[in-house]
């Protein structure tokens, strides 16, 4: 599913390179699987994003994704949080990227939601639809959040949802998250600074570029993953 490259990289840390790829992106786009819909959805999100000033496009994304937890970009952020469980998921992450023949950097985190849709845009639609679906209640969870915050990557995992064949109940999502306060205050931010740090992965960063599936990785097979493991806690029996 080439979609979900595209929405990969737009997930990704904005870069001068994204940009020069508009007119590719927009084409993969408009050619997917997404519903008019949808499609409008993103397509306007490109043309909001590219025309803005890209120095102020990446300042937004560090205050949305890189200070707190609640709207991270790792997987496991929303499971586990810092715990030693963690570690244990993406050990094993880790292992079913290398068992469908994909070598990550040592730097990356196997956990990295862009990282994570561009292995699923190699295994075809219908192991890619599998693998959105595993994760879909995580998806959806960001979804409201960042609807919370009026920002259009609500689009981008709105888009990715509809690709699944699982019907969450957003509502009551956005009824049990009405109450939660911002994670990304300095206040919030000392409070995380201050707890025990478990390290997963010697010199792993949480932010750095994604590496891209090479030619040599293995296209044929559906590696499920643990979705009792990724099942954020709190909102599982209710989704």
């Amino acid at each position: 599913m080439k979609i979900l490259s595209v929405i990969s990289m737009l997930l990704d840390y904005p870069q001068p390179e994204l940009i020069e790829a508009r007119g590719e992106l927009v084409q993969v786009i408009n050619q997917s699987q997404l519903n008019a819909q949808h499609k409008a959805a993103v397509n306007q999100f490109i043309e909001q994003r590219f025309n803005s000033d890209l120095m102020d496009w990446q300042a937004e994304y560090d205050g949305l994704f890189e200070r707190g937890r609640s709207l991270s970009m790792l997987l496991f952020e929303h499971i586990h949080g810092e715990s030693r469980d963690r570690g244990q998921a993406m050990v094993n992450l880790l292992a079913q990227y290398h068992q469908a023949g994909l070598d990550i950097s040592a730097k990356e985190l196997p956990d990295y939601i862009p990282l994570y849709l561009e292995f699923m845009s190699t295994q075809g639609s219908e192991n890619g639809r599998y693998g959105l679906e595993e994760v879909a209640h995580i998806f959806a969870l960001l979804a409201c959040r960042l609807e919370k915050h009026q920002s259009s990557y609500a689009d981008l995992f709105h888009a990715l949802l509809s690709l699944t064949e699982i019907s969450l109940d957003l509502n009551d999502l956005r009824e049990q998250i009405v109450d939660e306060k911002p994670d990304n205050t300095p206040k919030e931010l000392d409070k995380v600074w201050e707890e025990e740090m478990v390290n997963f992965m010697d010199n792993a960063q949480n932010s750095c570029a994604t590496q891209r599936p090479t030619e040599a990785q293995r296209r044929d097979q559906h590696i499920p993953l643990n979705t009792e493991l990724l099942r954020p806690s709190g909102h599982s029996e209710r989704l």
